[in-house]
């Protein structure tokens, strides 16, 4: 929905709220007109029904408004003694309409001084996980939000099975896009499986202040663009055209910032010209094919020479030696490999430039391109101005059409954005390149093309848990540890000061209710 279809939705709400609830302001002693000025007729009807002001706040929140609109109804209904489970239902299963039928049809009384504590246990249980579900719904979509590491792609900065925190103040936080979702889920419902949200209506897109630019070389987690896929992990046939913010998540690297010229060569990142160089938690991975005189099971690999994932599998050759493939090794730890005598040599799988590969971006046969040779290409930036070619418009087709919704065609030998003939065109939003440390395990932009900014999420900052499923067991030393976007420094370890917090927070509730027990015994 564009603004003017917000506003227009506005002002109709706002008519139906008058048309359902004036004789009710009426009858709580306020004027008839009141319950038809916008924002103000919610901040008396707040006063209606003894709720504090800044609810109507909540109400303007994207995703916690769809919780607290129906809390507003059964408040409303019972501020005129509508109280019972019936009524609560009614409210609910109309959607709010049940109001029409109590403003007139019903004769109420105001209650002025009604007690808003629940009659019943399972009402303050209700009441209770309410506003724990909006203030977790809040802090998860405007400040922090948790993920989970399901991919290798980032592996040795990242781990499968690392849960992290999320800042989504860094980069300024983006208000949700779709106005009607279950809160704190992404796009399915555990357990059930189904979509949460409804596809329609959208909020048009905006985000808050950030407090920092992406960085080059930062971890950055956002919505995969291409994303059609049911939810995520899921590669069958079922697809879906998703909103925006409910495309699967992912996590990558940005190695290349709006401006960038990228190129790969030999597997190797270069930006502006010069080989990109990561810092020290940064561990870039390739598969390699390892050649050994001895038939080494994939248990002496791991223990002998410490080669603990990526096992790809082993032949015997027509010499009588064996080749085995690695998807993950490290520069370390092939040079451990190298060391040992057992290992006669070991060649990094490059495909060599030149030869064309039609899953990479973008899947054009006039650019012959691969994985490890790649470009060079030009990352977009806000306000740049590119001339267009049938030769390079492959580069930017989905930029115009799909990012940033023109009208795209091609006639002939002519191109058309919006139904005129073009040979240039200027970016609407600022764009990334994204790839994963794990260079032949990673589903990137070598193989989908740019990240708008619009797709952006936010910022690792935090290792809240992490858990080795092979090993069955928490990984204790990633544990409250920070996550360096850059790759340029050590992990800091918070797990010690969390206990010695969470222990001091044990003790002195302990002593707080012996006190307390204490004064009542008196």
């Amino acid at each position: 929905m564009t603004l003017y279809q917000w506003f227009v939705f506005f002002l109709l709400v706002q008519v139906v709220h008058f048309l359902a609830t004036w004789k009710l302001y009426v009858k709580a002693g306020r004027k008839s007109w009141e319950a038809a000025v916008p924002v103000y007729n919610a901040v008396i009807l707040m006063k209606i029904i003894n709720r504090p002001w800044w609810w109507v706040l909540l109400l303007f929140i994207p995703v916690i408004n769809v919780i607290m609109i129906p809390v507003i109804w059964v408040e409303t209904i019972r501020s005129f003694g509508r109280n019972t489970t019936a009524d609560t239902f009614l409210v609910l299963f109309t959607l709010g309409f049940y109001i029409f039928y109590v403003n007139y049809g019903l004769d109420v009384t105001y209650i002025e001084d009604r007690s808003l504590k629940p009659r019943t246990v399972a009402g303050e249980w209700a009441n209770s996980i309410i506003f724990a579900v909006i203030a977790a719904t809040f802090v998860h979509t405007y400040i922090m939000q948790p993920f989970v590491i399901p991919t290798p792609s980032l592996e040795k900065t990242l781990l499968v099975g690392d849960f992290l925190f999320v800042s989504k103040f860094h980069y300024g936080a983006r208000l949700p896009m779709t106005a009607v979702a279950a809160p704190m889920v992404h796009d399915t419902i555990p357990v059930v499986g189904v979509k949460s949200y409804l596809k329609e209506p959208q909020y048009p897109y905006f985000r808050l202040p950030g407090l920092q630019k992406i960085e080059r070389n930062e971890i950055v987690v956002f919505n995969w663009p291409v994303d059609t896929v049911r939810y995520f992990g899921d590669r069958s046939n079922i697809h879906v055209d998703k909103p925006l913010d409910k495309k699967s998540n992912y996590v990558k690297r940005c190695v290349g910032i709006p401006g960038d010229e990228l190129e790969i060569k030999d597997g190797f990142i270069y930006i502006n010209g010069e080989r990109t160089k990561l810092g020290e938690r940064a561990k870039p991975q390739y598969s390699y094919s390892v050649y050994t005189r001895y038939n080494l099971s994939p248990e002496i690999m791991y223990s002998r020479f410490g080669v603990t994932n990526g096992f790809g599998g082993s032949r015997k050759l027509a010499d009588g030696s064996f080749q085995y493939q690695f998807a993950s090794l490290t520069d370390e730890m092939v040079s451990e490999l190298q060391k040992n005598s057992a290992i006669d040599s070991i060649v990094k799988m490059i495909i060599p430039k030149g030869i064309a590969d039609p899953s990479v971006f973008p899947h054009s046969s006039n650019m012959k391109w691969n994985r490890d040779n790649f470009g060079p290409i030009s990352i977009p930036e806000k306000g740049e101005k590119v001339e267009l070619s049938l030769e390079n418009l492959p580069l930017y087709e989905r930029i115009i059409s799909d990012y940033e919704g023109h009208d795209l065609q091609v006639k002939g030998s002519q191109i058309l954005v919006d139904g005129k003939p073009t040979n240039s065109y200027t970016f609407g939003q600022d764009y990334y390149w994204m790839m994963g440390d794990n260079r032949h395990n990673s589903e990137d932009s070598r193989f989908w093309g740019y990240v708008p900014f619009d797709h952006v999420l936010g910022k690792p900052v935090f290792v809240w848990f992490s858990w080795d499923s092979f090993a069955k067991k928490p990984r204790w030393d990633r544990i409250f540890t920070t996550v360096d976007g850059g790759g340029n420094s050590k992990p800091t370890s918070y797990f010690m000061y969390f206990v010695i917090l969470l222990v001091g927070y044990f003790v002195f509730d302990f002593f707080r209710k012996k006190n307390k027990k204490k004064k009542l015994n008196y």
